[in-house]
């Protein structure tokens, strides 16, 4: 059995602040996630003999690292399936961008397969491993727009005007692990509450770091702050800006210098994978 097209959506970061550290190393964060309208797609193919692969190089990543590999693993390993999967996937997001990619097609992963392997875990059960890959997989499985603290896991939904936004990808990756690891990371801010950043406040602590080691982030970003206040997304590199209007993103994307990607793009409060699970369910 092949099931096509299960979407895998990116994110943005409309803020964050680093409020600590835990004693294990990881950063205590406040954040707020939304889902915007660029996907990957995946496509599952049930295999009876048992055997978990993928079909697709996904960008160089090698297979005993992909976060869709390892997904279906931990699905495996929980449950006792008997079944396999062979995965192909479609890869639209930026790699490296701050936008989610992977952990958001870990998650569909996870949901794909509970669905398709029929191993009745609860969608708290599905964050819970997506929690042991990566702290924003939950968020993904859970699919609401999100105010997040913890490490990201902890989630409140909130309902978000369904702006439209352009979202610039430099052309560079930014290590994850290299921001959360440097000496002049902002590690104090102080905590704000959902009233505070509806009314405005917020930044991303993570961008003074990245702008001043990597060139063509900060480039970008001045290049953007000449049309509307932008900022990054995640540790980046990609960065973001909301217009009031979809006419004017337009006009803007169309002065886009050659060498940056950019994507017009739309907010959205719920993630189109909860429709597939259901539009699933249904048949």
């Amino acid at each position: 059995m092949t099931s096509l097209g299960w979407p895998a959506p990116a994110k943005l970061n409309l803020f964050l602040h680093i409020i600590g550290q835990r004693p294990d190393g990881y950063h205590l964060l406040q954040t707020v996630f939304q889902f915007i309208q660029l996907c990957d797609f995946i496509d599952f193919t049930v295999l009876e003999s048992g055997l978990i692969k993928r079909s697709s190089n996904n960008f160089g990543i090698d297979e005993e690292n992909d976060l869709v590999i390892r997904a279906a693993q931990k699905i495996k390993e929980k449950t006792g399936s008997k079944l396999g999967v062979d995965i192909k996937v479609e890869k639209n997001i930026p790699v490296g961008g701050g936008l989610g990619g992977g952990s958001s097609n870990a998650a569909t992963t996870l949901v794909a397969l509970n669905e398709l392997w029929q191993t009745g875990l609860s969608m708290q059960e599905l964050g819970e491993i997506g929690l042991s890959l990566g702290a924003d997989i939950p968020f993904f499985i859970n699919g609401k727009t999100a105010w997040a603290e913890g490490v990201g896991e902890k989630l409140v939904s909130i309902e978000l005007d369904e702006g439209f936004y352009l979202v610039i990808s430099p052309g560079c990756s930014v290590s994850t692990k290299a921001v959360f690891q440097a000496s002049d990371l902002t590690r104090n801010t102080p905590r704000i509450t959902i009233r505070d950043f509806y009314d405005g406040y917020g930044k991303n602590d993570c961008e003074t770091y990245v702008r001043d080691h990597y060139v063509d982030v900060a480039e970008a970003l001045d290049w953007l702050e000449g049309y509307a206040p932008s900022r990054l997304t995640g540790t980046g590199a990609c960065l973001f800006a909301k217009f009031s209007e979809e006419k004017e993103i337009y006009e803007v994307k169309s002065k886009l210098p050659q060498k940056w990607q950019g994507f017009v793009v739309k907010g959205i409060n719920k993630s189109p994978l909860l429709d597939r699970l259901k539009n699933e369910q249904k048949s």
